[in-house]
């Protein structure tokens, strides 16, 4: 894009990038605007959730990288406001997620749109299912690289296996949460995520949660309280576990276990990032050994697995 000094024409990116999520949009767009400045190039970011006016606006201004979430982007196309046949560069991050939460029939159509011969990207964390449909259909002769297999957990990742009774799940998670450094907790639902953050900071650990009933401006709040430190840990759906990435995060608590082997991946991805170390912990209740078993025997983990533990067990000060 530097080297060709086009100017963008009104409406029309000259290169896109499409997320999954608006919190991964908005820190694709904070990672390319310095890049992009010191090119005189010009970014904007689109997603639903806010109004449209000032997106609106940017694009008829022109842009140069245009990174947008499908749905928002759809709507804006449909009105008129953005066309595709300058983008001569299409990168779709985090493509398996597109494929699982249904994205994908909307990933084609605006994949479809750009231009035949421009370059596309696919960045995703396995390549499987949906991705190959997209794969065999936008790519040319794709040239694959793997920077680390998503099958082999990181060599500087610990995990553990904790298993615990009902009663005691909220005080092994609150001594859990208050450990130094920063704390990733994942739980299943947005009502499990909304009541643990409340319940944790009601027992004297200041946390927040992330999840999809939040609007947008409460969600960039929370998270901007977690990356400044002001809440030291974060509740969070899978939506967090996608992109999200926060610097120092030195341990992952899975509150309730993932529903998949994929997703226990990402979520623990949240630590152990750049060589860093880190800890991940599965809370398990005596009714889900087989499937936490299974889990990891998908995920090719041998964890320190401990029974019964309790508030105040030695494995908790370990992990702590």
């Amino acid at each position: 894009l530097a080297a060709d000094r086009r100017r963008p024409a009104p409406g029309r990116p000259r290169a896109l990038v499409l997320a999954p999520t608006r919190e991964l949009a908005s820190q694709i767009e904070r990672a390319i605007r310095p890049l992009a400045d010191a090119e005189r190039l010009t970014t904007t970011v689109v997603f639903g959730g806010v109004g449209q006016n000032p997106q609106v606006t940017a694009l008829r201004k022109g842009v140069d990288v245009l990174i947008a979430c499908p749905g928002r982007l759809e709507d804006l196309i449909g009105q008129g406001h953005c066309d595709l046949r300058d983008a001569g560069i299409a990168v779709l991050d985090e493509a398996d997620h597109m494929a699982d939460l249904g994205f994908l029939p909307g990933v084609k159509r605006l994949l479809a749109a750009t231009p035949r011969d421009g370059q596309k990207l696919l960045f995703s964390a396995t390549l499987d299912g949906g991705i190959k449909v997209i794969a065999d259909r936008f790519l040319s002769q794709p040239v694959t690289h793997e920077a680390d297999s998503a099958q082999s957990p990181v060599a500087t990742m610990t995990h553990h296996v904790l298993e615990v009774a009902k009663d005691d799940k909220l005080p092994v998670l609150r001594e859990l949460a208050a450990a130094p450094g920063r704390t990733v907790v994942f739980t299943r639902t947005k009502y499990g995520a909304k009541k643990l953050a409340k319940q944790l900071t009601a027992n004297g650990v200041p946390s927040v949660d992330l999840h999809g009933n939040l609007s947008q401006n409460a969600r960039q709040r929370n998270l901007a309280a977690f990356t400044e430190g002001v809440a030291s840990t974060l509740v969070a759906t899978d939506i967090a576990a996608r992109g999200i990435h926060v610097d120092d995060i030195a341990l992952v608590v899975h509150a309730d276990p993932p529903a998949e082997h994929k997703a226990y991946l990402h979520r623990s991805g949240r630590t152990a990032r750049a060589g860093a170390e880190g800890t991940v912990v599965t809370l398990m209740l005596p009714d889900q050994r087989d499937e936490v078993r299974s889990l990891m025997r998908a995920v090719r983990i041998r964890p320190v697995t401990q029974t019964a533990a309790v508030p105040g067990a030695p494995v908790l000060q370990e992990v702590v």
